[in-house]
């Protein structure tokens, strides 16, 4: 047992099992943004959100757990104007900028945007299949020990997981297609991240270094 916890705490992949409860989470992560653009100081934001119930959700417990988790994603981008962006941009912008904010924040969607969907763009590879993301974990596995550990279900949900937040960026046209569409960058994400230093991300929202 100490060895397994000794392997999540070293593992860059350690936080990746909350994807599984935390999702996409747009809805969520734009009302967030635009309380903190409003002003609203980042340790009364939980508290607004639960008192209000402004996520619509059941119980004060899921309230406050996701919206712990909006503003790790939000932080994790190291960007007041990025923020700005998902409370402020149209729709199809700020998603794209909520997808980046879940690279930041989970080692596992960074991987999976740049080593197989930026690695596809760049080698004008628009295909995309179960085998990807099968060949993906597979890799994970063989390279981390605390991935190796995850059961097939957990695999499956953040699969899945991935392959609705490519939808939701309309990366694909369903669930079931088989080709990656030619998305577009938003312009104010490239400054972001060129600006950052971080232009290894850019392949992943097809704009090519």
């Amino acid at each position: 047992m100490r060895n397994a916890v000794v392997t999540q705490i070293t593992s860059p992949y350690k936080g990746s099992g909350q994807i599984t409860r935390e999702q996409f989470l747009f809805h969520e992560m734009r009302t967030t943004a635009k309380l903190i653009n409003d002003g609203i100081d980042k340790n009364a934001v939980v508290e607004k959100i639960v008192s209000e119930n402004l996520f619509q959700y059941p119980t004060e417990k899921s309230l406050r757990a996701i919206a712990r988790a909006c503003l790790k994603r939000l932080d994790s981008m190291e960007d007041d104007a990025l923020i700005t962006a998902i409370a402020t941009q149209p729709s199809d912008s700020s998603k794209q900028v909520c997808l980046y904010a879940m690279m930041c924040r989970y080692r596992l969607v960074w991987d999976f945007m740049t080593t197989v969907i930026g690695e596809k763009y760049q080698k004008f590879d628009r295909s995309f299949g179960r085998i990807d993301l099968n060949t993906f974990f597979m890799r994970l596995q063989e390279q981390d020990d605390w991935v190796a550990t995850w059961s097939d279900s957990t695999i499956a949900k953040i699969r899945q997981i991935l392959t609705k937040t490519l939808v939701e960026n309309d990366y694909l046209d369903s669930i079931k297609a088989d080709h990656l569409n030619m998305v577009l960058i938003s312009p104010i994400l490239e400054n972001a991240i060129r600006n950052n230093g971080v232009t290894e991300a850019l392949p992943a929202f097809n704009c090519l270094l």
